[in-house]
């Protein structure tokens, strides 16, 4: 089953990549990798959730969300490769999550987009992670998320 498939029987759309908000593009290849820029939670055009963890949002919440913002750094991924089944592996993710000052919960939030890494690429999916809090991240969503993927 392609990569794509997966994404479908999960019951989920690969979305549209946004255009970018600043100075920079969704993805870059360098080689074998592709890096992708901090994807948030957008669903259709609109943000799915704003504010803090463990002041406006649970960590299910958050979670939730690092899934989105998954979803969406493998959207961006396709877009410069045009075929997730040349994904051979997820190398890396990167989790920021904002939170109240407090919240110490960034590990649990990042699991939202590793196990879906991990749905939709299997073992491939498998990656090296960091969860970092932050004071504050951009249009004040609660998390963000970047990847690098192995391509062939």
């Amino acid at each position: 089953m392609t990569p794509e498939q997966k994404i479908q029987e999960l019951g989920l759309t690969l979305p549209e990549v946004p255009a970018p908000v600043a100075a920079y593009v969704p993805a870059v290849r360098t080689g074998d990798l592709v890096y992708t820029s901090g994807q948030v939670p957008f669903v259709d055009g609109k943000l799915a959730g704003t504010g803090k963890l463990g002041a406006d949002l649970t960590t299910q919440e958050g979670a939730a969300l690092a899934r989105i913002c998954a979803l969406n750094a493998v959207a961006a991924v396709k877009s410069e490769i045009g075929d997730l089944g040349r994904v051979v592996r997820i190398v890396k993710v990167v989790v920021f999550v904002a939170g109240d000052p407090s919240f110490a919960e960034q590990p649990q939030v990042g699991n939202g987009a590793s196990e879906l890494l991990t749905e939709v690429f299997g073992d491939a999916g498998r990656h090296a992670r960091s969860a970092v809090g932050v004071a504050a991240l951009p249009l004040n969503v609660p998390v963000e998320v970047e990847l690098i993927a192995e391509v062939s």
